[in-house]
């Protein structure tokens, strides 16, 4: 029988401690049991996130795994890994969502708003940062993801988004999961087939930034072949 934060005695019970207490007084433990809630035959629920965390290496390894790495685990399954990363991302989107207060100056302001909604992802994906005519940020949209080392440019998709959100300037960011930020041909290429599709529709377009970790790269434009 799964073992149930119910099960616990009282002064164990993670809810009760993080209502008397607050959240800064529980592990990271305790706040994964809360979001598991119950165990599975023969472990608690507090037992069943101490293991994910060190199979993880904590809680930064364990908001990069995959949904089919979490189900894999007895006692997880696939609506306690949806459930995770879902909590991981909200929280990714609350730490680096769009503030009235950013304004897209630069690559180094692109790189900044887009950074957190990159943390923890192993694939490569295309992020698109809506802005107003002032330059704004209004809305970050993903609208592709690929393989591991690759990301098709949705060109069309990547217009219809900035034009959907009644923008009127925008950005794009993606990542490279091997580490290294520095533009590939293939890039820059996408940075000219995006500034020329922008002014096609009145859009302004302000760049396309490479981000891997910490490290980032503006992509300069290349000749379309």
């Amino acid at each position: 029988m799964a073992v149930s934060l119910i099960d616990l005695p009282v002064g164990q019970r993670p809810r009760e401690r993080l209502l008397a207490l607050g959240p800064q007084a529980l592990s990271d433990v305790e706040l994964l049991a809360l979001l598991l809630r119950h165990g599975r035959r023969g472990a608690s629920v507090l037992e069943l996130a101490a293991e994910l965390l060190v199979e993880h290496g904590g809680l930064t390894g364990l908001a990069s795994a995959r949904p089919e790495e979490l189900s894999r685990r007895a006692g997880i399954g696939v609506a306690k890994a949806s459930a995770l990363i879902a909590a991981f991302h909200l929280g990714a989107r609350a730490r680096g969502g769009p503030d009235a207060t950013i304004r897209l100056r630069s690559a180094v302001d692109v790189a900044c708003a887009a950074r957190p909604q990159f943390a923890g992802t192993r694939v490569e994906r295309l992020l698109v940062l809506v802005c107003d005519a002032q330059n704004q940020l209004r809305q970050q949209v993903f609208v592709a993801q690929g393989a591991v080392d690759q990301v098709a440019v949705p060109v069309r998709e990547i217009m219809n988004t900035v034009l959907r959100h009644d923008g009127r300037a925008f950005a794009v960011v993606h990542n490279h999961p091997s580490g290294d930020p520095t533009p590939s041909v293939d890039d820059r290429r996408a940075t000219t087939l995006l500034a020329e599709a922008a002014h096609t529709v009145g859009l302004r377009f302000l760049d396309h930034v490479v981000i891997a970790g910490e490290a980032w790269a503006s992509a300069p434009g290349y000749p379309a072949p």
